[in-house]
């Protein structure tokens, strides 16, 4: 395919040089190994790895529906609970279903996508904050929904356990060194979601040349302009929503069976959905490498670096951890929020736009001085 090469020849070295270290870091933590001889405890980043790559498909999913088609959604959360449980639902052994995580990563994003049409079909034609009101009550809804339907969902217990991948014995040996099968069904959920993400990524990055990858664009530049070149605004629309949708779906499938657990319903609120938002706005609306660059900034910081600061801290204070500046999570979200704000005062098109925003608000800029 002439646009999978010229995909391909865009993103350069850089992307596919990330992509085989990651690939090859479960056999060689060499950062974990660093980290263990200065902090005396291993952090475990391939464990924190799984579940940044798991938050940057729930970002694609978001900025295909934001970044791309404009659309202001607040209530990503709800798709991606819609995904853990249906998984939970069709894995768990308290209902008859039990098809596996395979079937379950099938069915999961067509829940989300149903969930995404039925909201989407009669509100799309609400617009900017009106839209945003009405997914973030969806949101709302469905998280109060899920836990009042006890008999389905548990509750606030969550669904669980949620059973790991099925493999074929040869590779679940091949990941498991020693035997050890907790490693080797931890290196599974890494290298299934770290190819479902790289393959996320080379589909949105084909859509995005696509016919309706530019009617996306379009619109959200202009609905008017869009509809008199003959685009339909409501189809269009729909489509954007129902894919993003659709991923989020998928993400909550690999997000309930690498926990083992769907959580409880309480777990996917309003704050899932800001931080995924906060992924785009740091990385770049509309950029495919700008929202992989935002989770893996937010995510990593939130995983990896607060957790290591905890415990230099806890170690420069001789261990007093009940001491209130023991622990950074009781003040990360400062330094957090501050660099947000700097961050959207200086550069407010992100870390690594996309070609086209990055010009249109450099044009602006200099309009305006």
């Amino acid at each position: 395919m002439p646009e999978l090469r010229t995909f391909f020849k865009k993103i350069g070295g850089l992307p596919v040089l990330a992509l085989v270290l990651l690939a090859v870091y479960p056999f060689a933590p060499v950062l974990d190994w660093g980290l263990e001889a200065a902090t005396g405890q291993a952090l475990h980043i391939d464990r924190q790895l799984v579940n940044i790559f798991i938050f940057s498909l729930l970002a694609l999913a978001l900025n295909l529906q934001v970044g791309q088609a404009g659309l202001l959604q607040l209530g990503i959360a709800a798709f991606f609970a819609i995904g853990a449980f249906t998984t939970g639902v069709l894995t768990v052994e308290k209902y008859p279903f039990q098809i596996g995580f395979w079937g379950a990563m099938l069915i999961a994003p067509l829940f989300g996508a149903m969930g995404g049409f039925l909201l989407g079909a009669p509100t799309l034609r609400l617009r900017g904050d009106y839209l945003a009101i009405v997914t973030l009550g969806f949101g709302e809804v469905m998280r109060i929904v899920l836990l009042n339907l006890e008999n389905i969902t548990d509750g606030p217990r969550g669904l669980n356990p949620v059973p790991a991948p099925w493999l074929p014995t040869l590779v679940r040996e091949s990941l498991s060194p020693a035997g050890d099968a907790s490693i080797g069904v931890l290196r599974a959920m890494y290298f299934l979601a770290l190819i479902v993400l790289a393959a996320t990524v080379v589909c949105l990055s084909l859509l995005e040349k696509s016919r309706i990858g530019r009617a996306f664009v379009a619109l959200r530049e202009d609905e008017l302009a869009a509809s008199c070149m003959g685009i339909e605004p409501a189809r269009i629309k729909l489509a954007a929503f129902t894919g993003g949708a659709a991923l989020a779906g998928l993400a909550g499938c690999f997000y309930a069976t690498n926990l083992t657990t769907t959580a409880e319903p309480n777990t996917y609120d309003f704050n899932y959905s800001i931080m995924v938002l906060c992924c785009l706005i740091i990385g770049g609306l509309g950029s495919l490498r700008g929202a992989l660059l935002g989770a893996g900034l937010l995510l990593g910081f939130d995983n990896v670096i607060s957790p290591l600061l905890t415990r230099l801290l806890q170690t420069a204070l001789g261990g007093e951890s009940t001491h209130v500046m023991a622990s950074f999570s009781n003040w990360r979200w400062i330094v957090f929020g501050t660099a947000l704000v700097v961050m959207m005062r200086l550069r407010p098109e992100g870390l690594w736009p996309s070609s086209r925003v990055a010009e249109e608000l450099h044009e602006t800029q200099e309009d305006a001085s």
